[in-house]
């Protein structure tokens, strides 16, 4: 059997989807808490930053992958006038919190919700003007079979966009960033999610995934063009985008 990496420790392929399923089950209901939490608030400014980058045209179709409680998809609503949007994360307690936040923040048409697998979209080919994944792609099994699924989904003239932890190249901002992320970031996961294990993985998770350069390629190979990336926080994020063509 292949071996792949959840965090730091080496598992079974198969294994893989099963225990992230498990982490994310874990924290659903204080994922969104414990995002202010660890970013002190910079994830929404991330966010921001990253509908402005995709700059959605009115009328268009979004797939939002790996986007369970909704931050992507409502801040394109609020930008693509009549826009369509689906949602699809592979765990349901993850939607059904997104669900809840579409509830309270009165965002109930031009939206749907899907369960399903990144590497096995349920979707038609060619049928989005774009993709969009965030923080969720380095939680699949095989990075290169979801970017795939992602081009052949898209439209021709469709766009690849995915916000994602990266790698710090500055020394003194990477060694601060490591103290916080494996010594204060799985503490903080215990006091507010109870659950300091999900947090550690997943900060683990995030030193696995590729460089920028690397993952830029891996798009390349896909078959998307343009392909670029822009670092943020110094390079703690990036948004890495690209075109089918």
């Amino acid at each position: 059997m292949n071996k792949t990496f959840f965090g730091f420790k080496e598992v079974e392929e198969t294994d893989k989807a099963r225990l992230v399923s498990g982490v994310f089950s874990s924290v659903a209901s204080k994922y969104d808490i414990m995002n202010d939490a660890m970013s002190l608030g910079v994830h929404r400014l991330w966010k921001d930053r990253f509908i402005s980058d995709l700059n959605p045209r009115a009328g268009s179709k979004l797939l939002d992958v790996a986007g369970g409680t909704g931050d992507i998809a409502f801040r394109f609503l609020q930008n693509a006038q009549n826009g369509n949007v689906t949602i699809c994360d592979i765990n349901p307690d993850m939607l059904g919190e997104g669900k809840k936040r579409a509830i309270d923040k009165n965002i109930l048409s031009n939206i749907e919700w899907v369960c399903g697998d990144a590497e096995k979209l349920p979707m038609p080919s060619s049928h989005f003007d774009y993709y969009t994944i965030a923080f969720g792609i380095r939680n699949v099994t095989n990075i290169e079979n979801a970017i795939s699924e992602a081009y052949r989904v898209l439209k021709p003239g469709g766009r690849f966009m995915c916000l994602e932890f990266s790698h710090v190249d500055n020394p003194l901002l990477g060694k601060i960033y490591d103290v916080f992320s494996f010594k204060l970031i799985p503490q903080i996961g215990k006091l507010i999610a109870k659950d300091e294990d999900s947090y550690r993985y997943l900060v683990e998770s995030i030193r696995k995934f590729p460089t920028q350069e690397k993952f830029a390629s891996m798009i390349k190979k896909a078959g998307f063009e343009n392909v670029k990336y822009t670092d943020l926080s110094g390079g703690i994020v990036a948004v890495h985008s690209g075109w089918k063509v």
